[in-house]
């Protein structure tokens, strides 16, 4: 079979300055990737790179001819085995862009079978669980009104950002805006061990649900400190990155939360999610700020998770891409209407 590859780069600009505790982003740049067979049938996927792992636009451009030309060579996009293995092998680390790759092979996979990417898994669409949405830093009173115009638009699963002086307050404010809403707190390493597990204390008054990477990922032993002392269930993001990882927290954390851009792909999402059940850990799939050409495809996963956190395209101002409705936090797998993930132009 033949297949062909092409990519590009697209800046998405975000409809609000996005603040968590140690960056601050306005923009975000995806990598596109399609493949197309000799039939004319398109997969499409994308790379949302973190610096904080090590990558950038520029490095998943650099690497992509590379991927690109396993993918021509074994000239099967229903090889995921092989593909996936021998892309490892030119190119080791790099997860977004071998993400990108993966969501692409899967969609068009998908579409050249006739059925939506859940029904390739066999997978329950009426078993997922709502999506939250992010409230990230700012002024206490634009918290307060981003959280206002959150609930009016049908969200009832609320994820805080916090990691500042006033964080007892930005949770209030989010609670008064908020009174029945879900709520999630993300600190985004930004606490020390004992800061964390007196502020597990002040979150619980507030009914919160579980706090997500308290300590820096560097502190393992912190992490574990937190868990044995928190008054919450704790989430582990950037101490779980990939699959080696997530036994490594079965003893530091309650909740593992896996991003396909950490991991590599989609496969390598669905190996991890089943070994921290393994390992008595609840399942949470995250994101970045990414186009629906990606989330798109985690959405398919959403089946097998306990948590989503997937509203990384809700953020931006605009997406070239349409995917999954995600409307009020629902992800709606059967009104996906396409084959494939449902990513496609808009």
């Amino acid at each position: 079979m033949i297949l062909t590859s092409e990519f590009e780069r697209v800046e998405l600009p975000l409809e609000h300055p996005f603040t968590i505790s140690r960056s601050t982003q306005e923009v975000a740049e995806n990598v596109v990737v399609k493949l197309t067979d000799g039939g004319g049938m398109t997969g499409v996927g994308a790379a949302a790179p973190s610096r904080h792992y090590g990558e950038t636009a520029d490095t998943v451009e650099a690497v992509l001819p590379e991927l690109l030309d396993v993918v021509e060579r074994v000239g099967d996009p229903h090889a995921f085995d092989r593909i996936e293995r021998r892309m490892r092998e030119r190119v080791e680390r790099n997860p977004a862009a071998r993400c990108a790759v993966s969501i692409a092979l899967h969609d068009l996979a998908a579409k050249r079978l006739g059925v939506p990417l859940y029904r390739m898994w066999g997978l329950d669409p009426d078993d997922c669980p709502p999506s939250s949405f992010t409230i990230g830093l700012d002024t206490t009173e634009r918290v307060r009104e981003k959280t206002e115009d959150a609930v009016d638009s049908g969200y009832s699963v609320l994820k805080i950002k916090l990691g500042t002086d006033r964080d007892e307050e930005l949770v209030e404010a989010v609670r008064d805006a908020a009174p029945e809403a879900t709520l999630r707190v993300d600190a985004n390493e930004a606490w020390t061990p004992h800061e964390a597990v007196r502020k597990s204390e002040m979150l619980a008054d507030h009914d919160v649900e579980f706090l997500e990477q308290p300590v820096p990922a560097s502190d393992p032993e912190g992490l574990k400190f937190v868990y044995e002392r928190s008054a919450l269930p704790v989430a582990a993001d950037e101490s779980c990155v990939t699959l080696a990882d997530v036994p490594a927290i079965a003893d530091r954390a309650d909740i593992a939360n896996i991003k396909l851009m950490k991991c590599g792909g989609l496969r390598e999402a669905n190996r991890m999610i089943h070994t921290a059940r393994a390992h008595g850990l609840e399942v949470m799939l995250g994101c970045m700020v990414e186009t629906n050409a990606a989330i798109a495809a985690a959405c398919h996963l959403a089946p097998l998770l306990d948590y989503a956190d997937l509203d990384g395209s809700l953020l931006l101002s605009s997406d070239p891409y349409a995917g999954v409705d995600l409307s009020e936090g629902t992800i709606r797998l059967e009104d996906v209407g396409q084959t494939g993930t449902g990513a496609r132009l808009r």
